[in-house]
Order: structure tokens, then C-alpha cells, then sequence
């Protein structure tokens, strides 16, 4: 499996929640329990006595990028049932030139289990 990565646009993101929720239900994660992505939600307050809120969804290492999915030629979970559409996954070189510089966005990548063992000779 080659490296993969998700782009992030968290400008955008609503904190509706739904990328957990696909998450926990895709890996049957227990109620109470975290899973795979975790929406955070930061409150800034500005001048004027204004709020400026922004969420931030957060992939904890629990995350496998819904491997069993992709394999099938899938989506993750998070991604398919993101209903602001700021989740972006694909292959790491690909996703990597798509990061837009005038936004607030991120990119996660993890490195595949073969790249880790070829690079350390252990796989962890």
C-alpha cells in the first residue's frame, strides 16, 4: 500500500461531526471511546467582544485511513460522509501539491507499514 494522506480544509469545516460518526460506526468503536478523528472546536475571542470559532478535526493514531476500504478502491469513511466536503485523500505525492496556500488547511499522512519497514527494518 503506497503512503497516503488526507487534506484537511478546516477554514470550511462546520463541526457537524459526521467524520467521527462514520468513523466509529465503519470500526465499531464503543460509545465513549475515541476513535479515529475527533472534531475540536477552538473559541477565539476578538475585539469587540466577538467569538470567532473554528473546528478542527483532529486524526488521533487510531486512524488506518480505513485501510480494508481502499484496498476495495473506497473512500475512508471520514471523507465520504464529510458534508462539507473538506476532507481530500488520496496518494501523498498527489494530495501534497493540491495545498492551497490562501487557506487554512493541513495535510496528515501516515506512512505505510512496508515504507516503515523499509526505512527501519522494524515494523511497529
Amino acid at each position: 500500500m503506497e503512503d497516503y494522506s488526507l487534506l484537511v480544509d478546516y477554514q470550511f469545516c462546520t463541526g457537524c461531526h459526521a467524520c467521527e460518526v462514520a468513523c466509529k460506526q465503519e470500526h465499531h468503536f464503543p460509545a465513549g471511546k475515541e476513535g479515529g478523528v475527533r472534531v475540536l472546536e477552538m473559541v477565539h475571542e476578538l475585539p469587540g467582544g466577538r467569538l470567532d470559532v473554528t473546528y478542527f478535526p483532529y486524526f488521533t493514531p487510531a486512524c488506518s485511513f480505513c485501510a480494508s476500504r481502499v484496498k476495495k478502491g473506497l473512500q475512508p469513511a471520514c471523507v465520504q460522509h464529510c458534508m462539507a466536503g473538506i476532507l481530500e485523500f488520496g496518494p501523498l505525492k498527489d494530495v501534497a501539491q493540491e495545498l492551497p496556500a490562501d487557506r487554512k488547511v493541513y495535510l496528515h499522512s501516515r506512512r505505510s507499514a512496508k515504507a516503515k519497514k523499509k526505512s527501519s527494518g522494524v515494523v511497529k
